[in-house]
């Protein structure tokens, strides 16, 4: 014959092995998709917790030196730009799906998982203990942090110097000073009296100076705030 016979049979055979590669392929795709669910609970699970002081252990080959950052250099940063580094534990920001997956690749690539995450970002971002450009960072020993992601907006091109009276108490006396000095300035002469004498002006100046020192003291002690070198890496919303 010029066609072969149809074997129903074989057709049944052949039809019941195609069914069965597609559910094996389905359920090899649920499970990889279980397993990566279960990965991303891990993570923000791991996120959430209050951070330990393990070292993660990093293949050294495989990180990049530009995200590579001593505890010094954040220091500095945090206290010039008047930021925190704390936990992510502390952090009331929503963690970036980008920031997860970074997370994911880097344990993949490493071999291992992840822990003690920490955080640059404004004091507001994070859920402080009571009586705009955050970063995440993970431990790698020896005062050695890794950057894992940056999301959100860069800081204001003028944050450094708006933020440089809070840095100590030096510079915070040397802008009232220095305010107390304008202030005297915009007095008009003769407002006091006829003829103003450099005395009368000295004093207008520390009339001045302690209006707008009683000012920021009141501010300073009524709200909690300390200066940039001791809340850096503090848990606590007021001073202590």
């Amino acid at each position: 014959m010029l066609f072969n016979r149809t074997n129903v049979h074989q057709k049944l055979l052949r039809e019941r092995s195609r069914k069965n590669d597609s559910v094996d392929m389905l359920a090899q795709v649920h499970r990889i998709l279980a397993e990566d669910t279960a990965h991303e609970d891990r993570i923000s699970t791991t996120l959430e917790s209050i951070g330990t002081n393990e070292i993660n252990a990093f293949d050294f080959d495989q990180l990049e030196s530009g995200r590579i950052f001593h505890k010094d250099t954040i220091r500095k940063i945090c206290i010039d730009y008047r930021l925190r580094f704390l936990d992510t534990h502390y952090f009331k920001g929503k963690i970036p799906q980008e920031a997860i997956s970074e997370i994911k690749k880097l344990e993949r690539d490493h071999d291992a998982p992840l822990t003690g995450f920490k955080i640059i970002a404004p004091s507001k971002m994070f859920v402080l203990h009571k009586t705009d450009d955050p970063l995440l960072f993970a431990p790698m020993g020896n005062d050695y942090y890794y950057l894992i992601h940056k999301w959100g907006k860069d800081l204001h091109p003028f944050r450094k110097l708006m933020m440089w009276p809070f840095k100590s108490f030096e510079n915070l006396l040397f802008t009232i000073l220095l305010s107390s000095a304008f202030a005297t300035m915009l007095i008009p002469d003769g407002l006091f009296t006829r003829r103003q004498s450099f005395s009368q002006d000295i004093m207008v100046f520390f009339f001045m100076f302690k209006s707008i020192a009683a000012v920021v003291l009141f501010y300073g002690f009524s709200s909690g705030k300390n200066f940039n070198t001791a809340i850096w890496q503090s848990k606590f919303d007021k001073a202590q």
